[in-house]
């Protein structure tokens, strides 16, 4: 009779299954291979056991295995099964994961035609959690510069990202509306203080602009706080445009830090004026002339 063999259960064992049913391993593949690896040779009786697998499975699953040599049987009456090294098991993995994905490029290759002229290929999730993720990804691959706007509520994962790309010495500029998000050593933050405690009619409007070394970009917008949409890829010349409304951004709060009280005395808190009608400037500002032409009067 065969020893009986205590379950192993917890969440190690439940996080080794996910990560093996997300390589491709059906679910009864994965707690086989768990149950035995790193262990004593079991029966497929003891193996139920241990894992939970329904008996009547438990010989289909190890028969499938086996053919795939993943586990071997180790001889004896009844069979006893064996799994194979963890190590040896990834290597053989990554190797057939490549020879796959090297004949899925040739292949693509041969069918693949340029995108149509007139068009650009972008994606465009919706909600906060994809962009966001997106956001990430983009800061964590950028190798040189990073350019950030963000009026959000969640900014954690992106502060995160931030700092680890600060600690890799790629320079950040980051642009936030509020309270600072992150420190950093190699780039810099600034708030937006020019619209610090103005009330606007769309004050509940949010938005998110990364640019990762000047081509990947993450622009995105919710125009009532909540219902988020985007536009995300790796394109130049979306890129350039983004970047170049935060540096923009960026120069004015700076002339907002110099001449603040000049500026907010001129055109009101949040220098809202501005949004006004538009008229050419003057050489002289402080003429008559120019004020009246600046109000739509006639000189």
């Amino acid at each position: 009779m065969a020893a009986t063999v205590p379950p192993r259960d917890g969440p190690p064992r439940d996080g080794a299954v996910r990560r093996l049913m997300e390589l491709g391993f059906s679910q009864y593949e994965a707690q086989a291979y768990v149950g035995l690896v790193g262990h004593e040779p079991l029966t497929g009786y003891a193996l139920a056991n241990v894992t939970g697998i329904p008996q009547p499975k438990v010989y289909e699953t190890l028969r499938r295995l086996t053919a795939k040599g993943v586990v071997a049987a180790a001889g004896g009456d009844p069979a006893r099964f064996v799994a194979v090294p963890a190590d040896r098991l990834l290597a053989d993995l990554e190797e057939t994961f490549r020879t796959r994905l090297e004949g899925a490029q040739r292949e693509l290759a041969r069918v693949s035609e340029p995108v149509a002229p007139g068009y650009r290929v972008l994606q465009a999730p919706a909600g906060w959690r994809p962009i966001s993720d997106h956001a990430v990804r983009a800061i964590d691959q950028a190798a040189r510069h990073v350019y950030v706007s963000v009026s959000a509520a969640d900014t954690g994962d992106i502060a995160a990202a931030l700092r680890r790309a600060d600690d890799r010495g790629v320079a950040c500029d980051v642009l936030y509306f509020g309270e600072p998000i992150v420190v950093l050593r190699n780039g810099r933050t600034v708030g937006h203080e020019s619209t610090r405690g103005v009330v606007y009619r769309r004050h509940q409007a949010r938005h998110l602009a990364v640019v990762a070394d000047s081509a990947d970009v993450v622009w995105a917008l919710a125009e009532d706080g909540q219902h988020w949409q985007s536009m995300i890829g790796r394109d130049k010349l979306l890129a350039a445009l983004a970047k170049g409304y935060i540096r923009h951004d960026l120069y004015v709060q700076q002339i907002w830090a110099d001449f603040g009280d000049v500026l907010a005395e001129r055109y009101g808190p949040g220098m809202q004026q501005l949004a006004g009608e538009l008229t050419a400037p003057s050489p002289n500002p402080a003429s008559g002339a120019t004020e009246g032409r600046r109000r739509g009067r006639p000189a």
